[in-house]
């Protein structure tokens, strides 16, 4: 029940965020209520400093935070949990996602390339001009009359 403790600011330069991201964490269930030191310092154990860590790179990989508390609290209460679960299910639906985000981002670049080319100045002429094929890729289906 011991073991060091980390002060807010002190946990806060560890794991590379601000102070009020704790705070935030805290309320959204992320991260444990700290002790309070005799003064009222919030005082963190040594496994916040993981649990932030943790955070972030679920972040980076693209997981929202509702999504990174779910795969926490799997984490935490997880043990003996069915398999279609656990974070290969998701990290494969996550996969799916980014990837459905690249080949968007890609047809927005070559849109943007096109409209480039064509020399495209103005979206409104652009977008009722045949010369341009920016815009039109974008559309789902065709033109709007």
């Amino acid at each position: 029940m011991g073991g060091p403790r980390m002060r807010s600011g002190e946990l806060a330069r560890a794991a590379g965020v601000n102070p009020q991201t704790l705070r935030y964490y805290e309320r959204r269930g992320l991260l444990a209520e700290p002790r309070r030191s005799p003064g009222g310092h919030r005082l963190y154990p040594a496994g916040a400093l993981t649990t932030l860590r943790v955070i972030k790179a679920a972040q980076r990989l693209g997981f929202t935070l509702d999504e990174v508390a779910e795969l926490v609290d799997l984490g935490i209460h997880g043990h003996g949990r069915r398999r279609d679960t656990s974070l290969q299910r998701r990290a494969a639906g996550k996969l799916t996602e980014i990837e459905a985000r690249i080949a968007d981002l890609r047809l927005i670049a070559d849109s943007l390339r096109a409209a480039l080319d064509a020399g495209c100045d103005d979206l409104v002429t652009c977008a009722t001009s045949e010369r341009c094929p920016a815009l039109p890729s974008l559309w789902p289906s065709s033109r709007p009359a």
